[in-house]
């Protein structure tokens, strides 16, 4: 083709960016694009195109609903600030030429339609509300990444085969409420217990305009969905460490966590000799540190002693019990078991030391949610060919995404978290390390729709 043919189709396909919007509404891609073909309107395609500039514009917004003067963010469920955030963000949604709509339990899930009828919907998303004391980015970016990727597909005038689905799921933060419902894993009894704003979810459900007694019309039937894909910050350390752009997530992990009571007696601190002590605190000292020894010999898994209450509490008193905790975590579930094993092997050795008893109760069980192999492939393949570096990383942190694994192939995208920083005001990801991630989430919902078959 000629050079000059070559521009003049090149300015036409540009001009099927600027659709009949006010010149004031449109993106900074679609405004350029209008001025430059004085807002006439092309039959022709372009690819679609994520403007990285509204969507870190869009983040730092949202960013004001419950901000801190730290920096931080406080946007727990069902707070005000919560509320405020979903009303400022259901005009996006339609904005991006999705249909919006709220589910019983809360959730607002936005679709646009495919051209074929008979495919189930690819979808993306993520959440909103915080941690008390939260960070900027943390669900945030999933959920306006996905909100841009919809607005590039309409911008372009590309259609889909699948119907595309956006979903913002509520109070992940409280233990992944809105999608668990959706997948059927919460009981009734479960939306009694009080949730950080100080309401049960119970209520937290009608405050966000849901229908507690609804619940069961709200949930998704397994097999529903052709594939959900997450883009998430790693809120860890090794893509930043190891100077990588993209991680394609290998699966969210298993966490298994247990209360522990560590008794022993207790006695005067200064009539009772050391040889006649059986020192609850100093077994517990004992314990954290073999938790840690034996987990980092395993290696491939997590182990924390996050809390520990003494009684009585007096300097003048010896302990005579200890409140404590264990939590593992880990990509293999065996791992899992076989961890907990030996603790409590380790244990029964410190117990016999110096007189006291160990009891575990178990207080969460949840295996590991594998990311599905042709996901994590189509993932690696789309960084690279924007020219990104990739690694294999597994999450240590719970998604709405392993809620989604129960119903259909499930992926997740990370960015980096500079020095690994999360649920903290100092959480951070650089606007063009969030672009790089939405372009690669933009990719890999194009390749996946293009498939014959679902994901597997």
């Amino acid at each position: 083709m000629h050079r000059r043919q070559f521009a003049s189709t090149l300015v036409g396909a540009a001009a099927s960016l600027a659709l009949a919007r006010p010149l004031a509404a449109q993106s900074g891609v679609e405004r350029a694009l209008s001025l430059a073909t004085g807002g006439r309107r092309s039959r022709s395609l372009l690819a679609p195109v994520i403007d990285g500039a509204r969507l870190n514009a869009r983040l730092a917004q949202l960013a004001t609903f419950g901000q801190r003067p730290d920096g931080g963010v406080d946007r727990v469920a069902y707070s005000p600030a919560d509320l405020a955030a979903r009303a400022w963000i259901e005009p996006l949604l339609r904005d991006a030429g999705l249909v919006v709509r709220r589910d019983a339990v809360g959730n607002l899930i936005a679709r646009r339609e495919g051209t074929d009828p008979s495919l189930r919907p690819l979808v993306i998303g993520s959440h909103i509300d915080t941690v008390p004391a939260g960070g900027r980015f943390d669900g945030t970016v999933g959920v306006l990444a996905a909100i841009e990727v919809a607005d590039a597909l309409r911008v372009s005038r590309t259609a889909l085969r699948h119907p595309l689905e956006v979903a913002i799921w509520m109070n992940e933060e409280g233990g992944l409420i809105g999608s668990r419902i959706v997948a059927g894993e919460l009981a009734d009894g479960d939306l009694d217990a009080v949730a950080v704003a100080g309401i049960t979810h119970r209520e937290g459900i009608a405050r966000l305009g849901g229908d507690p007694t609804r619940l069961r019309s709200a949930r998704w039937e397994p097999g529903r969905i052709a594939a959900y894909v997450e883009l998430h910050i790693e809120q860890g350390a090794s893509l930043d460490r190891d100077g990588l752009e993209i991680g394609v997530v290998e699966g969210i992990v298993g966490i298994y966590a247990w209360d522990v009571t560590i008794t022993g007696q207790q006695n005067h601190a200064g009539a009772t000799a050391m040889v006649d002590r059986k020192d609850a605190l100093l077994a517990a000292s004992r314990y954290v540190t073999a938790v840690d020894r034996l987990v980092r010999a395993e290696g491939q898994a997590v182990g924390t002693v996050g809390r520990l209450a003494v009684t009585p509490g007096a300097r003048n008193v010896i302990p005579g019990r200890v409140d404590a905790s264990l939590e593992l975590r880990s990509l293999d579930e065996a791992r899992i078991h076989r961890l907990f094993d030996a603790i409590q092997r380790e244990t029964a050795q410190i117990g016999e030391a110096n007189g006291t008893t160990f009891a575990f109760k178990l207080a969460q069980s949840r295996g590991p949610s594998m990311c599905v192999p042709t996901i994590r492939d189509v993932v690696r393949t789309q960084a690279r060919a924007l020219g990104r570096t990739t690694n294999d990383v597994p999450s240590g942190a719970g998604h709405d995404a392993q809620s989604m694994a129960r119903l259909g192939p499930m992926g997740m995208i990370f960015v980096p978290s500079v020095a690994g920083i999360s649920h903290s005001p100092w959480e951070l990801t650089h606007p063009h390390q969030i672009t790089q991630g939405a372009e690669v989430l933009l990719q890999v919902v194009l390749d996946l729709d293009r498939r014959t078959r679902d994901a597997e």
